[in-house]
């Protein structure tokens, strides 16, 4: 795939998730929040762009945690869709550190909403179940996507981490291995482990950084099932996550000193 592409490959990918998704297992509340969902990002990253930045970004971007924010949260309302899709947006230009944004967008109003308004808003908690085709579909073109955008290592050592975090979980809970391991096959987990924690704007940018970060992420998930968490790996990347990028962009001004 010639390089100009690439950056449509992510956006397709993520609709591809949606259509699957949907049409198999009903993972989208309604046609109007999805819109109201990718309407709003949109919106949201053409205006802080021009103001802040002068120009009109690129909105793919936007469209995937639209599209994210749509699928991943659940409500009988409309009103925390918006909601979550602009705070996502809003993060990448509010909340910066040494001029980088340090929160994946989706993960802060995902979580946000998650943590704050309990009682209106709930998170995607549907697996595929039996029909291994779709989980097979995406995972192959997950992997292919992330392997062109050499963050494979990323992906894997989360998915392997998530493993072996769930066998110790499933030992220290006395409960079946594979009922611990069984949210991985879900559509949630393919969108955190394709897209959220492999974010270019927000991850750190060595590999044995990247690899660690990833270790951290499914560390802190564990500690949080345990104590029955039920949104962990979202809280585990928006605590993880930041703190990574600050811890790695003052290492990077303090070799750039010297």
């Amino acid at each position: 795939m010639p390089d100009k592409y690439i950056r449509y490959a992510p956006p397709l990918f993520i609709t591809l998730i949606l259509i699957v998704g949907h049409f198999s297992f009903g993972i989208l509340e309604s046609y109007r929040a999805i819109a109201l969902a990718i309407g709003c990002s949109v919106a949201t990253e053409l205006i802080l762009g021009k103001l802040f930045l002068g120009k009109w970004k690129n909105i793919s971007s936007a469209y995937i945690t639209g599209i994210s924010v749509s699928i991943l949260i659940r409500s009988t309302f409309l009103w925390p869709f918006a909601l979550a899709a602009v705070l996502s947006i809003m993060t990448k230009y509010l909340l910066r550190y040494r001029n980088q944004h340090i929160w994946n967008p989706s993960n802060f109003g995902i979580s946000w909403l998650l943590f704050f308004v309990p009682f209106s808003v709930a998170g995607l908690s549907i697996q595929w179940g039996n029909n291994l085709v779709p989980m097979l579909v995406i995972w192959t073109l997950g992997l292919v996507i992330v392997l062109r955008a050499r963050r494979i290592h990323i992906t894997l050592t989360y998915v392997a981490s998530f493993i072996g975090f769930s066998f110790l979980r499933s030992l220290i809970l006395g409960v079946p291995f594979f009922t611990e391991v069984a949210p991985l096959t879900g559509p949630m987990y393919q969108l955190f482990v394709f897209f959220m924690i492999t974010d270019p704007a927000t991850t750190v940018k060595n590999k044995k950084g990247q690899i660690l970060v990833a270790f951290l992420i499914a560390l802190v998930e564990f500690v949080l099932r345990l104590n029955e968490f039920i949104y962990a790996p979202f809280y585990a990347l928006f605590l993880v996550g930041p703190i990574a990028m600050v811890i790695h962009l003052r290492l990077k001004k303090s070799q750039n000193a010297l």
